[in-house]
């Protein structure tokens, strides 16, 4: 699948995981957002559901599985390129997760992976949309 520069938009899906008044963040290792923190996540496969891509991806970056619960907010996520291009352009859909077993590890495209509390959430160089869904998802009970 050509993630740059694609012919359509594609889709992702994020996994919000929560436990214990935490949420985990990892750090991008590959674009888009190389080097920044976000939320776990990544792009939908062909034959499977929303709610698996979110588990799936949550495994392969964080080692943790976990249960997609509910949809906490869907957006579009379009990063243009020089000449106003679309190079990357994702329709998200991020779901609340609750955690069913695993020990939280970096793996997949992710370099590091980590407990935050929404104090620490200012401390991170984190897109203002996964900041908002991070929020959103630590006022919900665990």
């Amino acid at each position: 699948m050509k993630r740059d520069y694609p012919d359509c938009p594609l889709v992702g899906v994020g996994a919000v995981i929560v436990h214990d008044n935490r949420a985990v963040i990892v750090q991008r290792s590959t674009e888009p957002l190389k080097g920044q923190w976000s939320i776990p996540g990544g792009a939908l496969e062909l034959g499977e559901t929303l709610r698996h891509c979110a588990a799936r991806e949550a495994l392969e970056e964080t080692g943790l599985e976990v249960e997609a619960v509910d949809v906490l907010d869907v957006f579009d996520s379009i990063y243009p390129d020089s000449d106003g291009r679309a190079r990357y352009h994702y329709v998200l859909i991020d779901f609340f997760c609750r955690i069913i077993g695993g020990e939280l590890r970096a793996g997949g495209d992710a370099a590091q992976a980590r407990w935050i509390t929404l104090e620490e959430l200012a401390d991170f160089l984190i897109a203002e949309t996964a900041q908002k869904v991070i929020r959103k998802a630590l006022g919900r009970s665990t």
